[in-house]
């Protein structure tokens, strides 16, 4: 059978300056790779933490003006921090916490568009 490793995941953005700046003041991802189509119809935004080749793709679709349908919002993007308590604060003062779970001891924040995305401790992953 062939090996497959993780290579990204992808969501959709309407303002992708906005969702730029999000994710890397909320998560200190970084642009790591672009795409940005001939005729400017779509750019592709690969986003990374410098610890490995997986990738969070935002696309920007330039047609596209309504909101994003994410359903009951049941699909999330998890993370794993080394300071959930300055994680926790940071996130606070953004403004950006949209559900938290003292007793799991994990919360989750809401882009520009509305995903969800969870922030763990790292000592709850090992």
């Amino acid at each position: 059978m062939p090996e497959f490793r993780f290579n990204h995941n992808n969501i959709n953005v309407l303002d992708l300056e906005k969702s730029l700046a999000f994710y890397q003041k909320a998560l200190g991802l970084k642009e790591v790779r672009r795409k940005e189509a001939a005729d400017g119809s779509f750019i592709l935004i690969y986003l990374g933490d410098g610890s490995g080749g997986h990738s969070l793709e935002l696309t920007w679709l330039r047609d596209r003006k309504e909101p994003y349908n994410l359903g009951d919002n049941e699909f999330h993007l998890a993370f794993t921090t080394n300071d959930y308590e300055a994680a926790h604060a940071m996130h606070k003062e953004m403004g950006c916490i949209c559900y938290e779970n003292p007793a799991m001891g994990i919360y989750f924040i809401a882009d520009p568009d509305n995903y969800w995305l969870e922030v763990v401790p790292e000592k709850k992953m090992k």
